[in-house]
């Protein structure tokens, strides 16, 4: 999803074409419309056009939909299924929709006018909102979130989890705060969650309060990478420096598995940075110079000039060679982000530790605390 909508970069002029009845608009192929045959009290039926609801119904569509724009995808042009997006920085953006409405007529492909929008500087597209600057949540999604009431069953929390999920690069300590929820995923779990698990639940329900903006990724800025390793979880920030200051392009965050929390230090850390350069490989590789990696363990400086590697650390070593990058140590202190993202209480909460109302004064405090800390890093606001 990010590198669909990283080519939208600096569009200032948005137009949004949402197609009515997509799946029924194809026409099955001569010949094979008995495979569609269904039965009814006045007799068998067959389809012409391809009925909602087929496994291979969306990747046909796509394909066609890209037949179609071939020639204009990722350079005013982005497709997704039955959603389509024209961007422009400039007055040739009224030739480029026409065109685009061209095709979509020659290839009987229509439109409702109503979900369509012209000539607007943001558009909510694949549950996001994007803008010229760069892309944030949904304000309708992030009320939904808001309002989600605790599940009550195993299919209700997959549901909520799977939700939350999807706007997880928006969302710091996000593993911290699911790691000991996942356990409820089991079949054997007993709801409705406990009270332990009931407190995690609100706190993430609570990050989505203090959300990020994330920028465009731009492969001409100066990037930086910055990854922490704590003993159960891995943490990575992506970020570029512009005029403007220091941009977040996405977070990311992840558990360790049972055997990777047994590594030592000095292998959890290039763990992290191989972890992180594969999250964000296909950026990475697009940009025209090197990169910055963070880390706050100095050791790691040396890893690439060793002369004997483990066998795990020969891989990590050869899938390194791919990126131009620098390594950097920074203090633990500096390195706030992306600690936050590995190092938190949620993994294993202080003894006597309770869960904070919206409403107190200590609750408060910590959103104050935490907007005071992050606008040292980031000049996005929030809110």
């Amino acid at each position: 999803m990010n590198q669909l909508l990283t080519v939208l970069n600096g569009s200032p002029i948005l137009c949004k074409i949402d197609l009515c009845g997509a799946y029924n608009l194809l026409r099955i192929n001569e010949g094979d419309e008995d495979l569609t045959c269904f039965g009814t009290k006045y007799g068998s039926n067959e389809y012409l056009g391809m009925p909602f609801g087929l496994t291979n119904a969306p990747a046909c569509f796509q394909n066609h939909v890209n037949d179609i724009f071939y020639d204009l995808l990722d350079i005013y042009v982005v497709v997704s299924l039955d959603e389509i997006m024209v961007f422009s920085k400039s007055v040739e953006h009224i030739t480029y929709v026409s065109t685009v409405l061209a095709r979509l007529k020659a290839n009987n492909l229509f439109s409702k006018a109503s979900k369509c929008l012209f000539h607007v500087s943001s558009v909510e597209y694949l549950g996001y909102v994007v803008y010229s600057e760069g892309l944030k949540m949904d304000q309708a999604k992030f009320q939904q979130i808001l309002n989600w009431p605790p599940p009550r069953n195993l299919k209700a929390f997959q549901s909520f989890l799977g939700f939350a999920h999807f706007y997880c690069h928006f969302i710091k300590n996000y593993s911290k705060k699911i790691s000991s929820l996942t356990s409820f995923l089991k079949k054997d779990s007993h709801f409705p969650l406990n009270e332990e698990a009931l407190r995690q639940f609100h706190k993430l329900k609570e990050a989505f309060i203090i959300t990020s903006i994330l920028s465009h990724f731009n492969p001409s800025l100066p990037t930086i990478v910055e990854t922490d390793a704590s003993d159960y979880v891995l943490g990575a920030v992506l970020s570029q420096v512009s005029d403007s200051g220091k941009h977040p392009i996405a977070f990311d965050s992840r558990k360790l598995p049972p055997a990777e929390p047994n590594y030592e230090i000095h292998d959890k850390e290039p763990l992290g940075i191989v972890w992180a350069l594969k999250c964000w490989r296909a950026f990475l590789l697009s940009l025209s110079s090197s990169f910055e990696v963070l880390t706050n363990h100095s050791s790691l400086q040396y890893f690439m000039k060793l002369k004997i590697l483990t066998p795990c650390q020969a891989c990590w070593a050869e899938f390194l060679s791919e990126f131009h990058f620098s390594i950097t140590s920074q203090p633990g202190r500096l390195a706030s982000l992306p600690d936050a993202l590995s190092h938190w209480d949620d993994v294993h909460p202080k003894r006597g530790e309770h869960f904070i109302s919206k409403n107190s004064m200590n609750y408060q405090k910590i959103i104050k605390q935490y907007e005071i800390q992050t606008s040292k890093f980031f000049s996005v606001k929030v809110e």
